[in-house]
């Protein structure tokens, strides 16, 4: 075998590029999925609804918004990627934290609460966040720990008691005029992220904040706890068999509790980067979790389950979804971009997949070889 040859083979072994490789294969099969329903919807519209969705902010033919816009998509794909990294971190562990969008809702409330109602600074309501986020993860650690109660069943009850408590808890700072929370700017500028000269950089778009650096920050910081301490070495061998860590001396129950308690902090602190930057306010009449949590479990599966990888995943999961609301209303609705994203959701089963059968058919090929050198020397 040539050093060319070899070169090849060790990159295709290599997980990493097997990931990314499967993935932009789930991106591509999803999108033409999606153009398939788009067609059977309406064949007319279908090819400019899915460039439409594609496009997004560069559907403006002007530099200027094309600029402001993308600093929109960064502010909520920086959310996305910490409730991606709350989904992915836990799942690191062995477990679903299918309890990042109710996380993500209390960690709104706590940041908006103190905002709004005793005029605390930024960085007072973002830590609020983060704990207030992190007790709820901790309820589903602790009774997972010492109850074995499934993360997934009690997770899911957390969200709603959590939704509706949140709801209750911002009537108090409601504005009188409408169904939102009163606005930072209005109440409060001191609870607003800086910006850090970062809206220059965007055409002037004052929601893009640091909160964008320190969601990337944060995300190299998991990666490091995960794969270079002793600390995630012990969460990961935990999360692979609970029974052989206790013989080895680990604290079984209390690293799953911690990693509920991360991953909690981790969705409370997308929620504290997104709402403190006074981009969007609270509906308390909603009935439903924000969609961010949930699409966090998309972008983990479609990042490899890696934190670098989420960013990008992050990012193109919330371009898709924003990319909806450019579509033509008369023939379809916003919501086609979230039917693309549930698409690649399920396709991202399929990176596990492709990585079992390229290895297998690596380790074939290489078996022939190995025959047929054999063969060759034995004549």
């Amino acid at each position: 075998m040539s050093n060319q040859q070899k070169k090849k083979e060790s990159l295709l072994r290599n997980s990493a590029f097997q990931t990314i490789i499967a993935s932009f294969l789930c991106i591509i099969i999803g999108i033409l999925i999606g153009y398939v329903v788009l067609l059977i919807i309406n064949p007319r519209g279908a090819g400019q609804a899915i460039m439409a969705i594609l496009k997004n902010y560069f559907y403006y033919p002007s530099a200027v918004a094309v600029t402001k816009y993308l600093g929109t998509t960064l502010v909520k794909a920086s959310a996305l990627l910490m409730c991606s990294l709350s989904v992915l971190f836990a799942y690191k562990v062995g477990l679903f934290n299918i309890g990042a969008a109710g996380q993500y809702v209390i960690g709104a409330g706590a940041s908006l609460y103190l905002a709004v109602q005793f005029d605390m600074p930024w960085y007072i309501c973002l830590i609020a966040a983060v704990v207030a986020a992190a007790v709820v993860g901790g309820v589903s650690g602790f009774l997972k720990a010492y109850f074995n109660v499934n993360e997934v069943i009690s997770c899911i009850m957390l969200n709603w008691i959590g939704l509706y408590s949140v709801n209750m808890l911002l009537t108090k700072i409601k504005d009188q005029s409408t169904p939102y929370t009163k606005t930072l700017t209005s109440s409060n500028r001191t609870a607003l992220l800086p910006n850090a000269g970062l809206d220059k950089l965007f055409a002037n778009n004052e929601f893009v904040t640091i909160g964008i650096v320190l969601a990337v920050i944060m995300a190299i910081l998991v990666w490091v706890l995960l794969e270079k301490t002793k600390f995630g070495y012990e969460l990961k061998a935990t999360g692979l068999n609970k029974n052989a860590a206790k013989y080895c001396g680990m604290h079984e129950k209390r690293n799953i509790i911690l990693t509920m308690i991360i991953a909690g902090g981790l969705a409370g602190f997308g929620a504290g980067i997104f709402y403190l930057t006074g981009i969007e306010q609270w509906m308390v009449q909603q009935t439903t979790v924000p969609a961010m949590g949930f699409n966090g479990i998309a972008a983990a599966f479609l990042g490899g389950s890696n934190p670098i990888g989420a960013i990008f995943s992050s990012y193109f999961i919330q371009h898709i979804t924003s990319g909806g609301t450019y579509v033509d209303k008369t023939m379809y609705c916003t919501q086609i971009s979230d039917l693309i994203s549930a698409f690649i959701i399920y396709l991202c089963g399929f990176v596990l997949f492709f990585k079992i059968w390229l290895n297998r058919f690596l380790n074939k090929r290489e078996e022939k070889r190995l025959l047929n050198e054999q063969k060759g020397g034995e004549a």
